[in-house]
């Protein structure tokens, strides 16, 4: 399995450090590198990569606003300096953190996990301009920062110009409108129940007949969706009901 990596990393030497290491592993290919979150978001939408190592502390914008500005992130290993920030990066779901200097025996316990993590995943069957459902988004409300699987997430709901996003027993705010998000959801999963809400159909645990033609769904995290009548039409038949 080729892995292929950026790094997004101010410090040249620190650059040059990843790249020393990344060139003793025969499956793990440089595809670019950057030292600024500007050129860093760029890079990584022309390459794709499966493999992100992430500088958390640099200049005018940081490591998690790189991660909010992207649609899809790809897997991401932190690197940093300071040791405040390990333990925030497990808190933000990435998949691992390096203490820089560092060193081969925790470079290669980290590329460990990346492989781990890729083997697993299932294959992207869905068209290139929309996520899978093993597809990341970055989250962050106020403090608070998330790496998110896309099929963790149960529902998607407009409060004003913003989405609230559900999963787990969290409800954060993503700075993007309910129709920007639905451009990139599977279709396969996600269903537009009405104006205000996109649900995952995988969630729901219910649907009883509602008023006027409608439908009532019970998610399994107990929240309580209306679709609308047109929509209920099309949900009875994308669900043979």
């Amino acid at each position: 399995m080729k892995i292929r990596a950026v790094i997004v990393e101010d410090s040249r030497l620190a650059r040059n450090e990843l790249k020393e290491l990344i060139k003793l592993h025969d499956n793990l290919e440089l595809v670019g590198e950057a030292s600024n979150v500007d050129d860093g978001v760029e890079l990584i939408v022309s390459e794709s990569p499966d493999l992100l190592f992430l500088d958390i502390n640099m200049p005018e914008k940081d490591g998690f606003d790189l991660l909010e500005m992207l649609d899809d992130v790809p897997i991401t290993v932190f690197t940093t300096a300071y040791d405040e920030y390990a333990i925030k990066s497990f808190e933000y779901n990435a998949l691992d953190y390096l203490l820089k200097p560092v060193s081969n025996k925790r470079f290669d316990m980290a590329l460990e996990k990346v492989r781990s993590k890729m083997s697993s995943k299932e294959e992207n069957s869905s068209t290139a301009k929309r996520l899978s459902e093993n597809s990341q988004i970055f989250i962050k409300d106020g403090e608070a920062c998330w790496l998110v699987k896309i099929g963790d997430i149960s529902l998607f709901e407009i409060v004003g110009n913003y989405t609230r996003v559900f999963f787990e027993d969290k409800k954060p705010m993503l700075y993007k409108s309910l129709n920007q998000v639905e451009e990139k959801l599977p279709e396969t999963s996600f269903f537009r129940a009405n104006r205000q809400q996109i649900v995952n159909t995988n969630y729901i645990e219910n649907v009883v007949p509602w008023f006027n033609g409608k439908l009532k769904l019970t998610l399994k995290n107990g929240e309580e969706v209306e679709v609308s009548r047109r929509q209920s039409y099309i949900f009875k038949d994308r669900m043979s009901l």
